[in-house]
């Protein structure tokens, strides 16, 4: 009965998940999803892919401390909007379950404690550390505080949590780096995750290694910046550099995808690998988040405009039937028409097929939120602008794809993606987590349809 009332709240989170926050990370809707298992802990993620990988360990470790009747919501803290979703399901999920412990965590929960504290909805709060620790629920379970929530500045390293399974997931996540350390000014994330840490490399094999022999096919690198990736660690082992490792080392995995990548942090190892290596999948995710060369001084990125335009056509140069994504900010504070212009015409200047496009949302404690403010309803309009610009993009690409045979990834019913993340729906259903081949026979404005070998 108490699984059976949540499948409403799972739809609604499911529904809200379609405004994706702006994130390190992309979110798919089909990643964030509530768990259900026989101790009835409920893991509810909200965000980015990281967070997804993250659910796992948060469900594996309260179930080892033997917590029970609980839902634990994984929050969000890139975006006001974000943080307002998650107190939404809050509420709602306390309307329909009196007596289960509603427990909050994850980024908005690391910086915000305070907000979920006042909250009479919520029973405990613990930080983006203490989640991932069995200490954390004992926390929970003993404890008369309502808030456990460590200075997350202080850490120095990231743990490997091992994790055998994702729950109806047909691709597993693998945490290689954690936090970040750059200020961007309209970003509230490194307070929430604090400074760059990396797993070692051998950790991270064997991570994968257990994945596979789970029977996952596709593995996604993921974190908060994981073009950071190894600096932190002897010898300074370089992104590349680690996933050329794991790959001689894993030769049974089938699939390794990137997740979000800074263009102009990609070193000369990862290059190669993008040319050379089959089993590197063809879809590049950049966090790009404006087109003008201001615009991305006054968010204090590393890149200007001319440098995201060259690095895809180099990558597309080594590899040209790559596919690239981008995360775009619409209306960050004092952005002018023109230089909208400039970012509305990147999208097909640098080729994107993937846009992750969100109006402007100002965190307050962050230098951008303190800068002139471009009217909300015109953020919006250009937000709206730009996803008509990426949705004109993806319908001509799936199109191209009419025809051709694709390497499919199966997910769920008749659902699968594309070795290039392009949706494809077969047909016949398929065991979830096969890799199978499909020729593509038509294709509509988000999707494609094929026939399966």
């Amino acid at each position: 009965m108490y699984k059976d009332s949540l499948q409403s709240l799972v739809a609604s989170h499911q529904s809200l998940s379609e405004n994706k926050p702006l994130s390190h990370e992309p979110l798919e809707t089909s990643d964030s999803r509530l768990t259900a298992n026989d101790t009835q802990v409920r893991v509810l993620n909200f965000g980015c892919r990281l967070n997804s990988y993250e659910g796992e360990v948060i469900r594996q470790q309260a179930e080892a401390a033997g917590l029970k009747d609980a839902i634990i919501f994984n929050s969000c803290a890139v975006t006001s909007e974000a943080e307002r979703q998650v107190r939404q399901a809050i509420r709602r999920a306390r309307k329909e379950h009196p007596d289960a412990k509603i427990i909050v965590t994850g980024c908005s929960a690391q910086v915000h404690p305070d907000m979920y504290a006042q909250m009479g909805e919520v029973d405990k709060i613990i930080g983006n550390q203490e989640k991932l620790e069995k200490s954390g629920y004992q926390f929970i379970m003993e404890s008369t505080e309502k808030a456990l929530v460590n200075d997350i500045m202080s850490l120095e390293e990231t743990a490997a949590h091992m994790v055998s399974s994702f729950e109806g997931r047909a691709r597993a996540f693998v945490q290689v780096q954690n936090g970040c350390n750059h200020r961007c000014t309209f970003c509230i994330i490194p307070y929430g995750r604090g400074n760059s840490r990396s797993v070692p490399m051998g950790d991270i094999v064997t991570q994968v290694r257990k994945l596979v022999e789970s029977g996952f096919n596709e593995v996604v690198v993921t974190g908060v910046d994981i073009s950071d990736y190894g600096k932190d660690l002897p010898g300074q082992p370089n992104l590349g550099q680690m996933m050329k490792r794991l790959l001689a080392l894993v030769p049974d995995l089938k699939r390794l995808r990137l997740s979000s990548i800074d263009a102009v942090e990609v070193d000369d190892d990862l290059y190669r690998l993008i040319a050379e290596e089959p089993r590197l999948m063809p879809h590049i995710h950049v966090s790009l988040q404006a087109g003008d060369d201001m615009v991305l001084k006054r968010m204090k990125r590393r890149h200007l405009r001319q440098d995201a335009i060259d690095f895809c056509q180099h990558v597309r140069d080594l590899r040209p039937d790559v596919v690239f994504g981008a995360d775009i900010i619409a209306g960050f504070p004092t952005e002018t028409d023109e230089m909208f212009a400039n970012t509305l015409n990147i999208v097909g200047e640098a080729g994107l097929t993937y846009l992750h496009v969100f109006p402007y949302s100002p965190r307050p404690g962050t230098p951008a939120a303190k800068m002139p403010q471009v009217p909300g309803a015109i953020r919006k309009e250009r937000a709206a602008q730009l996803r008509i610009a990426g949705e004109k993009q993806l319908a001509s690409y799936l199109a191209s794809q009419v025809g051709k045979t694709a390497s499919v990834v199966v997910e769920k019913d008749l659902m699968g993606r594309t070795e290039h993340f392009s949706m494809i729906e077969l047909d016949r259903v398929i065991e979830p987590g096969s890799v199978v081949t499909a020729t593509v026979q038509r294709a509509d404005g988000n999707k494609l349809y094929g026939v399966a070998a």
